[in-house]
């Protein structure tokens, strides 16, 4: 039998989807903390183009990352970075999923 994702189950699908295939793997690409509104939209268009995924799953789960605190928007520039509790994970250049990354920029 097969069972619809409830709305709650479906935004954290769509965040894990964004933050493990195109986020993380463009934040180890270049090596910083941070990405240009550019380069996220051509890593983005690169995974439409080789995944059979509707685009509003990737816009949603881009702006639920912005709303849990993973990634914050730089005021005035089209500039985003990641939460300052990843840092140490670029570093050491882990392969980091959103699970870890909800854990540890939780209220400790």
């Amino acid at each position: 039998m097969y069972r619809v994702k409830g709305k709650y189950a479906s935004s954290t699908e769509n965040r894990r989807l964004v933050w493990e295939d195109i986020i993380w793997p463009l934040i180890l690409d270049n090596n910083r903390p941070y990405f240009t509104i550019g380069e996220y939209h051509s890593k983005r268009d690169d995974y439409l183009q080789s995944h059979e995924i509707n685009p509003n799953k990737i816009a949603g789960g881009f702006v639920s990352l912005i709303v849990k605190g993973l990634i914050i928007k730089d005021k005035g520039r089209d500039v985003y970075t990641i939460h300052y509790r990843l840092i140490p994970y670029l570093r050491k250049r882990v392969v980091l999923r959103y699970g870890q990354a909800a854990r540890d920029i939780s209220v400790k």
